[in-house]
């Protein structure tokens, strides 16, 4: 009797544990771990004393809920297409471990509570930032997909925002620093997503999105956007340095790390293979990391 007992305790942990993971997914983690990065590092960069670290606490989840909540939108919004994508197929609502009324209701609750702490503890103005960044990821970026490759460059820009909500709550201000900080992660965006959408570019086929890389059979367009967005980075992470976030030291950095990223989009441009592909995809998740380690290491 106990050893039933006991198994069904298990039991019952194991699916509350699921479900748990299954409300994670919705947030998309692994991208929003830039999310939660890039808004500390907003904020670290535009402190001009010492830091308030409840405040930067606050600004930091806050800004990650919000984030979550956008995703958890997102994902209710495309459950139908992620439903045919080899790649998302198996996300909590597609495969119904997860109702869309709860999934909508997670989503706007963890979005209002985003919203409400940045309110709060970081100003409105960072609220209002954030706000936006829900507005446009949800209502414009999401149902453009369906429609038009220029939805790539919408959702870049709330996808360029959580730096700049790090240094208005920081800054109490949008000042050039801070436009910097943005110019820097929406130009970084579209090679990284020119990747990934080439190598996916049957997912998304199937899935009825016009990507690029979908509409562009033989891949010109593609790789000539992921040139001219990465050779336009280049100039544009060295603004920080001409804007007094940081120093020369990192001036050097960054120009290394935009010639290599620029390098590896030339050689998608030239090939159009997967492979190439892939080199820019990982090319690019080294490249923003480091950028934000030089920038904040130059001003300690």
């Amino acid at each position: 009797m106990k050893d039933t007992r006991a198994l069904d305790l298990r039991r019952d942990d194991a699916a509350v544990w699921r479900t748990l993971s299954d409300y994670v997914a919705l947030t998309k983690p692994r991208l929003n771990v830039l999310v939660v990065a890039t808004s500390a590092a907003g904020y670290y960069l535009g402190a001009m004393g010492p830091l308030n670290l409840a405040v930067m606490a606050a600004t930091v989840v806050g800004t990650a809920f919000v984030a979550g909540g956008a995703a958890a939108l997102n994902q209710l919004y495309e459950r139908d297409t992620d439903a045919l994508m080899r790649r998302t197929r198996m996300r909590p609502l597609p495969d119904g471990r997860i109702a869309p009324a709860d999934a909508r209701l997670f989503g706007l609750a963890l979005s209002t509570a985003g919203l409400v702490l940045l309110a709060a503890l970081a100003g409105w103005l960072a609220a209002l930032l954030a706000l936006g960044t829900l507005t446009i990821y949800v209502l414009v970026y999401t149902p453009l997909k369906r429609r038009s490759p220029i939805a790539t460059l919408v959702g870049a820009v709330p996808g360029a925002l959580p730096p700049l909500i790090g240094w208005a709550a920081s800054r109490g201000e949008v000042s050039i620093g801070g436009l910097a900080l943005f110019l820097i992660v929406f130009l970084w965006q579209i090679p990284h997503f020119m990747a990934i959408a080439w190598m996916y570019r049957d997912d998304y086929r199937l899935a009825g999105f016009p990507m690029l890389p979908v509409i562009d059979s033989d891949g010109r367009r593609t790789g000539r956007e992921a040139v001219a967005y990465a050779a336009a980075l280049l100039p544009a992470s060295l603004l920080p340095t001409f804007a007094g976030v940081s120093g020369n030291v990192y001036a050097v950095i960054a120009a290394a790390l935009g010639a290599a990223l620029l390098l590896a989009a030339v050689k998608f441009a030239a090939s159009r293979s997967d492979v190439a592909a892939r080199r820019l995809f990982f090319g690019s998740l080294i490249y923003l990391p480091l950028i934000w380690i030089s920038m904040i290491a130059d001003k300690l």
